[in-house]
């Protein structure tokens, strides 16, 4: 299935989002987790990429793969392209083709340390969707920034961006991680307003800890709104209270934006079925 075609204006379709386990024996157990995903039906789950390069690397093929073939869900594997190879992205193309997966997430990815963008043959995520739709045979999903990307200082260069990669030939968006709706519902409106039409799925993530937290916000200049400040004050040094407070708020926040009509919402789940479990609304 092309997951374009879960979306629909009377409906708000739910996906996961995973990642390769970096060891075996976390691979194995991958497994169950996916089984008690697919008890819920997404509409479908996106793979990350394996860390330390480009494309769809490490196993995160295999796994769309198995996604489809074992689970019967549909999958959609990330592919980053900054730095690569004309011919590296082709035989990425034609191993997830071969693997019967017809769903990419497409993503610039780290700039190399010392490269300059103007020697590289794919320098942003829209490069890599013209050759992608130059392949052929794909639905091709992009990513996008509620708050604006870590390296954008402009709100209105981030709708721009947002209509490039539309051109370029991006099927739907998947948004990074917010915390607070207004920002989401602002950016979804803007983006409309700005002739964006493909649709745009929100992305949600519950708090676990303060050092996840901390990481959010100096990784992906994602901002706190008071409540999640105090969310973390309240059950300091009391884990397990924080994780469930966190897995509570994160559904109450995606059934806020299932009112809204939003098209889409997708949790991140980091690899454990309870997030999956407890975020459904």
């Amino acid at each position: 299935m092309q997951i374009k075609d879960c979306f629909a204006p009377s409906q708000t379709p739910i996906s996961f989002e995973i990642f390769p386990p970096k060891k075996e024996q976390e691979l194995i157990g991958l497994d169950d987790t996916l089984r008690r995903m697919a008890a819920l039906s997404p509409a479908f789950v996106s793979v990350t990429c394996g860390a330390g390069g480009t494309g769809a690397v490490g196993k995160t093929a295999e796994i769309a793969e198995a996604l489809q073939k074992n689970h019967s869900l549909a999958a959609m594997a990330h592919m980053t392209c900054v730095g690569a190879r004309r011919e590296q992205i082709h035989e990425t193309l034609q191993d997830c083709r071969a693997r019967g997966l017809v769903n990419i997430l497409a993503l610039r990815g780290d700039l190399p340390p010392g490269l300059s963008r103007d020697c590289l043959a794919f320098a942003y995520a829209s490069d890599l969707m013209r050759e992608i739709r130059q392949f052929g045979g794909f639905c091709v999903g992009g990513a996008c920034y509620p708050e604006g990307h870590i390296d954008c200082d402009s709100m209105d260069k981030e709708i721009e961006t947002l209509k490039i990669k539309e051109e370029a030939g991006a099927d739907f968006f998947v948004s990074q991680l917010f915390f607070d709706n207004g920002v989401f519902l602002r950016f979804w409106e803007n983006a409309r307003a700005a002739g964006v039409t493909r649709p745009i799925t929100a992305g949600v993530m519950p708090i676990l800890s303060r050092g996840q937290i901390e990481r959010m916000i100096f990784m992906c200049g994602v901002s706190l709104p008071s409540r999640v400040i105090k969310l973390l004050h309240r059950h300091e040094g009391r884990p397990a209270d924080l994780r469930r407070a966190g897995i509570e708020m994160a559904a109450e926040q995606i059934r806020a934006l299932t009112s809204e009509g939003v098209d889409g919402i997708h949790i991140y789940t980091m690899n454990k079925a309870d997030i999956a479990e407890g975020c459904m609304p």
